[in-house]
């Protein structure tokens, strides 16, 4: 099935409402076979440009990935991205900032973690979690950030100048080679609670789940609100977001595979083409090669 990748893309150019966001749409496949036979064929497209990227030598993909607990990101990226060559891919996870990272600005963590030239880094989580979690707890911002006081009296403009950060920093990276791909996995509640009661009742699921989850769930109002803030603040044509439903995990894989496919077809790249005095001297080299091994 034909995917449009526009109706879940958000380049700045209109307002998103997270209410009025899918959470669910018509299967992308027809039954588990053509999934697999899809997400293969899409994995193989991304190797093969991967290559090409790698090959180039002045292209890097950055993908981030933002979603509430249970949403299902790391079952996506590996879903998507165990096909590609592990030499030119690169997930890193972000959790609590440590007390050297909390003596830095907000995104200094995350500039040592940028992808090289040739390759795709995935952010789970990222960045982005200093204007959603930071905003939901504005607490964070006086007890545990260290920021001087004059700047922190209005928490509202912290946000305000945090999301125009953001965006500067995105046209700064793209400025230099690195292509930005962000998605929002949007699961609802209730398929959330599902998957979290589902990790309580299997014990080999018990380590994924934390108590603080449920208390997180009491503010699910204001995630969506801060998600809502920040997709409408932070979409640009250049690094717009997806934002991806998220209650099938099948589609859910299809959509992020595919646009990030999408994206990579769109950069300017090319394997090195070798000259006919090149391929002539490497042509010479295999009556060497054949030499020696009859030696």
């Amino acid at each position: 099935m034909k995917i449009n990748l526009s109706d879940f893309r958000f380049d700045g150019k209109g307002r998103f409402k997270i209410d009025e966001a899918d959470t669910k749409v018509k299967d992308l496949y027809k039954d588990d076979n053509d999934y697999e036979a899809i997400m293969a064929g899409l994995r193989a497209e991304m190797d093969a440009l991967q290559t090409v990227m790698y090959a180039h030598n002045r292209y890097a993909v950055l993908v981030v990935l933002q979603a509430m607990d249970a949403a299902g990101k790391d079952g996506t990226l590996k879903a998507v991205m165990s096909g590609v060559n592990p030499a030119g891919v690169r997930i890193v996870s972000f959790k609590r900032p440590s007390e050297t990272e909390l003596s830095h600005d907000f995104l200094w963590r995350h500039s040592l973690e940028l992808p090289e030239r040739g390759n795709i880094t995935v952010f789970n989580r990222s960045y982005y979690e200093e204007v959603l979690v930071v905003k939901v707890h504005p607490n964070i911002l006086t007890d545990v950030q260290q920021l001087p006081a004059e700047l922190i009296k209005n928490t509202e403009k912290v946000f305000e100048n945090r999301h125009e950060d953001i965006v500067h920093y995105e046209k700064y990276l793209q400025n230099n080679g690195t292509k930005v791909i962000k998605f929002f996995l949007n699961v609802s509640k209730q398929e959330q609670g599902k998957r979290l009661i589902a990790r309580i009742e299997d014990p080999t699921k018990n380590w994924k789940f934390e108590d603080g989850d449920v208390e997180e769930r009491e503010l699910w109002d204001n995630y969506q609100a801060a998600y809502q803030d920040a997709i409408n603040a932070t979409s640009t044509e250049t690094a717009p977001w997806y934002v991806v439903p998220a209650d099938d995990k099948k589609n859910m894989r299809i959509i992020v595979a595919r646009a990030i496919n999408q994206a990579m077809t769109e950069l300017a790249m090319s394997l090195p083409e070798s000259s006919p005095d090149r391929h002539k001297q490497l042509q010479s080299l295999i009556a060497t090669i054949k030499k020696q091994d009859a030696e």
